[in-house]
């Protein structure tokens, strides 16, 4: 069981400030044609409540370009973390010196299951806000429940999370 601390707070606009710097730096890396850069996760979403960790998606033509940065994501502070659970993902973790975790990169090939999941449920919240706040509160609940257990924080929102999704695809398909 980890016990890494379980904070929710309410969303702050510095978080796409946070991201648009983390893009520029990553994006020097990469050809445009190469990787998109995605902001997703609850701080993409506007007004909900999250985790303050920028959760960053890169769609790549190749994971054999991603892999070939790991040195570069290695010396601007991240830790590789590998696929760390999902097939074909290369993930990494940026931390600051107290351990709070600051940046989570997930990175995928284009047309990867994933990249759609992320992108159709950050948009569907962005879309709709009284689920995106119904969301929020069950975060800050599930924080508030499980402060020192990111595993059951995640747990308790899971099932909310597997609705929105379904909704997110109904959604996505008549958009």
């Amino acid at each position: 069981m980890s016990k890494r601390k379980v904070e929710v707070v309410p969303y702050h606009p510095k978080w796409l400030v946070l991201f648009k710097e983390e893009e520029a730096l990553l994006g020097k890396w990469f050809h445009e044609d190469e990787v998109l850069i995605h902001h997703i996760g609850s701080t993409s979403v506007p007004g909900l409540s999250a985790k303050p960790i920028i959760d960053v998606l890169l769609e790549t033509v190749s994971i054999e370009l991603i892999d070939e940065a790991t040195p570069m994501f290695e010396e601007a502070g991240y830790e590789s973390k590998g696929e760390n659970g999902i097939p074909g993902r290369r993930y990494f973790q940026k931390v600051d010196k107290q351990g709070n975790h600051l940046y989570h990169v997930h990175a995928f090939v284009k047309g990867n299951a994933e990249v759609q999941r992320h992108l159709v449920f950050r948009d569907y919240l962005r879309a709709h806000s009284e689920q995106a706040k119904k969301y929020g509160e069950i975060k800050e609940n599930a924080a508030a429940k499980h402060p020192d257990n990111i595993e059951a924080y995640m747990d308790e929102k899971d099932p909310y999370i597997k609705l929105i999704e379904q909704q997110a695809y109904v959604w996505k398909a008549t958009d």
